[in-house]
């Protein structure tokens, strides 16, 4: 275990304070469960909103009885929101991957994807689009084609069959996410629990002992949680349940078309430097939109699902 670092305590005089590092594995209302380099777990609070933790992030934190207080939070190479009614909330941070699992059946919504890709691009981290249910012939071919869009944006499209799987699948997941930390999401019914229980045994488990440590009891469906692929501690899977949920309301409307690539391909071609790409007149990506009278890169329903992102983030601003 590396060696607490010393700082002093306001007030204490020559006196010190021991802080230690720690990784936030899993979070509920104001509670943090913290893993210290040596692989100890234990209850910690933050002090004070200001160092709120959210699972992922690297903490200092300063021990008090059989629980510790989150000092200090170290400085996030990345952060990722969920959003509800009322709020958009952070809940994961220093993420390398984003492994967005959807499947053949049930028909996913293109719209949530276009969410989960442009939070990812908004924040710098990879991600990686997974077809499950390969097995299903028809229904795959139907779901590969609409992805076509997405392959044309070079964003990697992995298929998979997780309930026939195969050491095949395994292992070029396994290839691609070794090493990393990866944040899972998908729809209900997509396999995202079979995916976890594949690369870590034993994951529902873990979830009962975090959830009892926590006291979130039956609040364990809704809280984020970090486990280790490996026993080395190198690889890490997070998940979080909800997809619909993806929140977008920090990012400002004229800054949406920088983050769909299809779209930002062509947003330096139009007329006017502040165009807003739903109906300026020489608009360089209006131009470009796919129609049944004019074929263009830009698919229709990406186009649309831009207007409906770039009204509701227009909205939120009031």
């Amino acid at each position: 275990m590396a060696k607490p670092s010393r700082t002093p305590a306001k007030g204490a005089g020559t006196s010190a304070r021991i802080l230690h590092d720690g990784l936030v594995i899993a979070s509920h209302g104001r509670h943090c469960l913290v893993e210290t380099p040596a692989g100890d777990r234990l209850i910690c609070h933050p002090r004070g909103k200001k160092s709120q933790a959210v699972v992922g992030d690297r903490v200092r934190w300063q021990a008090s009885e059989d629980e510790g207080t989150i000092e200090e939070v170290v400085p996030r190479r990345n952060l990722f929101y969920r959003q509800d009614e009322i709020r958009t909330k952070s809940f994961a941070a220093n993420l390398d991957h984003v492994l967005i699992l959807i499947a053949a059946e049930p028909e996913f919504s293109e719209h949530q994807l276009a969410r989960a890709l442009i939070a990812a691009e908004a924040e710098r981290i990879t991600p990686i689009i997974a077809l499950n249910k390969s097995d299903l012939v028809g229904p795959f071919e139907r779901a590969w084609n609409k992805l076509a869009p997405y392959r044309r944006m070079h964003h990697g499209v992995l298929p998979l069959s997780l309930k026939a799987s195969g050491e095949a699948d395994h292992a070029s997941l396994m290839k691609l996410l070794a090493g990393k930390s990866t944040l899972v999401l998908g729809p209900s019914g997509a396999g995202k629990s079979t995916l976890i229980n594949l690369l870590v045994p034993g994951a529902s488990a873990l979830t009962g002992e975090i959830s009892q440590a926590l006291n979130s009891g039956k609040h364990t469906t809704t809280s984020t949680t970090w486990y280790w692929v490996d026993e080395a501690r190198t690889t890490s899977l997070i998940d979080s349940p909800g997809f619909q949920e993806f929140g977008l309301n920090h990012i400002a409307p004229m800054q949406l078309a920088g983050l769909m690539p299809d779209i930002a391909e062509h947003a330096n071609d139009c007329k006017f430097y502040n165009c807003t790409h739903l109906h300026e007149p020489g608009c360089g990506v209006i131009a470009n939109v796919d129609s049944p009278t004019k074929p263009g890169p830009i698919s229709a329903t990406r186009y649309r699902i831009y207007g409906e992102l770039f009204a509701e983030l227009s909205q939120s601003r009031y």
